[in-house]
């Protein structure tokens, strides 16, 4: 089934053109890698497909719904998350309250009647869900085995848990997909295989990933398929073999010889 597409997406900065005309395509329960050099317009993509940016034209759909133009936090509500290029945590929170923002938008007010009754069920809803939030947010620290450091400041986290704790936040909004934007980045080896294992796992969990990734060798060995920009274009589209042996995407990363 096909998840989320894109249909002849542009987005154009004045005179500039980030993304041109982009066919992008997301399989349900598979993990699809979009690469390409820098500046060939990736993040660009990821965020017209997640409404932090507004295409200039084309479309964007998820489960055969158009999406084009919903800001960020419906198509979260949706069932879209996303991590960033940049880590994004509240440093002055907690390793557990950074997973419990995650889990805030799924609360909501009840409708009763009478003032009295209607603030005391409010009071004993708002403790309910508080005592959800945190067995929710407890168990995707578990899963990344960061459950003893969650009274810990983000701040204070390795680099590598730190990554781990944002993508753990995005899990809690409990995601259909997951688009994270080079989450390997400044990970050393060790790291970037224990991601490469974390994947994997929330894939298994039945949750679609897409990510961007300059780390060739992690994109190869998890993704299922691959799309490939240059200069705002989709130039390919295939499995990993596929992909490494293509002379547009070769040409792309090393250039043409000059005859």
């Amino acid at each position: 089934m096909m998840l989320l597409e894109t249909t002849k997406l542009t987005r154009a900065y004045g005179g500039v053109v980030a993304v041109s005309q982009v066919d992008f395509q997301v399989r349900e329960g598979l993990i699809t890698g979009l690469i390409g050099p820098n500046g060939a317009g990736k993040t660009t993509l990821f965020n017209n497909m997640t409404g932090l940016d507004t295409p200039t034209s084309g479309k964007v759909y998820f489960k055969g719904a158009d999406i084009t133009n919903r800001s960020a936090h419906k198509i979260c509500r949706m069932g879209i998350a996303r991590t960033f290029q940049n880590i994004r945590l509240f440093k002055e929170l907690s390793v557990l309250e950074n997973v419990m923002v995650g889990l805030h938008f799924k609360t909501g007010k009840s409708s009763t009647t009478g003032r009295v009754m209607a603030a005391f069920l409010s009071y004993l809803k708002v403790v309910d869900e508080y005592e959800l939030m945190n067995e929710s947010a407890i168990k995707w620290l578990e899963f990344f085995q960061l459950e003893s450091l969650k009274d810990e400041l983000a701040k204070n986290l390795p680099y590598g848990h730190q990554r781990e704790l944002e993508i753990a936040r995005a899990l809690a909004t409990d995601p259909t997909i997951l688009f994270l934007d080079e989450p390997a980045a400044g990970m050393n080896p060790s790291e970037t295989d224990s991601l490469m294992k974390t994947i994997r796992r929330i894939r298994d969990l039945g949750i679609t990933v897409v990510l961007i990734e300059h780390d060739m060798k992690l994109v190869m060995n998890i993704c299922d398929t691959i799309t490939v920009l240059n200069y705002g274009q989709n130039i390919a589209q295939g499995t990993p073999a596929e992909i490494r042996h293509n002379p547009k995407v070769v040409e792309a990363y090393l250039g043409k010889e000059e005859t």
